[in-house]
């Protein structure tokens, strides 16, 4: 049985006890808020291992107690929600959640999902260093090898390549990947993306045809497995 603890801050009653008693019978502590004030106040006092947290709460918006929660908080983030539209979904990426899952949901896919980014974030790594398979990045030399023989990657290749590892296991999108490479003006040039994300892949995956390594989210952005 695990130990971690899962903050709900969620303002529906019937969904709190669903995932109260889903969570503990899979062997997860439980702490309930039911506002994003107590949320908040619960976080900073007592830092759990991953939230889930509605968007839609009586006392303020989800995504901006997301942006707030993520000024210290570096635990995983799930977003529950009743809306499932694009710009909410990528909204929520920006703001720094790791995943997002629409109401009403499957318990199986949560508790999956919960695993995964908590095996992620309780990984160990070296600071200076990212290891994935047969690549190795050295973020202090900014050199790449794969199978240990070094790969020439031009500036802006590295550059990708560096921010896409460092969330790994995250969606990054496509806005935040141009404003932090190419700056803020360039947030809507999604085809400079396509363009050196295709050349990444030519380099780093044993087959770009069938990436490994960098993985399109349709319609959002990347993500480094």
């Amino acid at each position: 049985m695990n130990k971690h603890t899962v903050l709900i801050i969620d303002d529906e009653v019937q969904i709190q006890k669903l995932l109260s008693i889903t969570l503990e019978s899979a062997g997860y502590k439980v702490v309930s808020a039911f506002s994003l004030k107590d949320g908040i106040s619960i976080t900073g006092s007592h830092p759990p291992d991953l939230i889930l947290l509605d968007i839609g709460l009586p006392d303020g918006s989800g995504q901006d107690g997301l942006k707030r929660l993520r000024e210290w908080y570096q635990g995983p983030i799930i977003m529950l929600t009743v809306m499932n539209d694009e710009k909410n979904i990528i909204h929520a990426f920006d703001n720094g959640a790791n995943d997002f899952l629409t109401k009403p949901f499957r318990t199986g896919e949560l508790l999956a999902r919960m695993r995964s980014l908590l095996k992620l974030s309780t990984q160990i790594k070296p600071e200076n260093v990212f290891v994935s398979g047969n690549l190795r990045i050295d973020y202090v030399g900014r050199i790449l090898r794969k199978n240990g023989e070094i790969i020439k990657l031009t500036a802006t290749e590295y550059n990708l390549l560096a921010i896409l590892s460092k969330y790994e296991g995250r969606i990054v999108t496509q806005a935040f990947l141009l404003k932090e490479v190419w700056g803020p003006s360039y947030q809507k040039e999604s085809h400079y993306l396509r363009i050196f994300i295709a050349q990444l892949r030519k380099k780093i995956e044993d087959n770009p045809a069938l990436p490994k390594h960098i993985i399109t989210e349709a319609s959002i952005g990347y993500r480094f497995m």
